[in-house]
């Protein structure tokens, strides 16, 4: 199961890598207020934890669940460390990008080093026409994202961790993501037999 706190470019992302690795069986779910990241964890708990007792997820529970969490910048989330520390007690994974999402977008794209705004990772996103990305509206064309047979999402993981090599903490490394692990534990799952 899935968590974002975005309700376009992150719900456009993960339905995107669902609808491309049919049959897997991932819930995306928008939780919490938005974009506030203790919200989204607590929410994430609850589901977690009543999902075995509900029909709504078949009477199953998640083998594993993730939150999406931005750390926005230049002021990041007051809640941001309260809610990671919740999670990791709570056996909730997180993917945090450290300043937002779109700039594990960006990376499909081009190599970004140097600090970064929210806002100015979401206006280089929206200057590379390919993935239709429009910071007003926050869409996203997963096809276009991806390339060609994926060739961006390999791109977009050697960036990834090329910048997380400079430093382990997303909390105060900008720019940083670990989007790509996820991403990478669903692709895995949907190779397994």
């Amino acid at each position: 199961m899935i968590y974002c706190e975005g309700e376009c470019t992150e719900e456009h992302y993960f339905r995107g890598i669902k609808a491309e690795l049919r049959a897997l069986p991932v819930a995306i779910c928008i939780g919490g207020g938005h974009g506030e990241p203790l919200s989204l964890v607590r929410s994430a708990i609850k589901h977690k934890k009543r999902a075995g007792n509900s029909s709504a997820d078949r009477y199953t529970p998640y083998d594993e669940v993730w939150c999406v969490v931005d750390a926005e910048a230049p002021t990041q989330h007051p809640s941001l460390k309260e809610a990671i520390a919740l999670a990791q007690r709570s056996g909730v994974r997180v993917a945090l990008t450290n300043p937002c999402f779109e700039l594990w977008l960006l990376l499909h794209f081009k190599d970004v080093s140097g600090y970064r705004t929210s806002a100015s990772t979401q206006s280089a996103l929206e200057k590379e026409s390919d993935c239709g990305y429009a910071a007003q509206r926050k869409h996203l064309d997963y096809d276009k994202l991806r390339g060609p047979d994926g060739a961006r999402h390999t791109q977009a993981v050697e960036r990834a961790r090329a910048l997380r090599q400079r430093s382990a903490d997303g909390l105060t490394t900008n720019p940083w993501t670990d989007v790509d692990i996820l991403v990478d534990l669903l692709r895995e799952a949907r190779a397994r037999p």
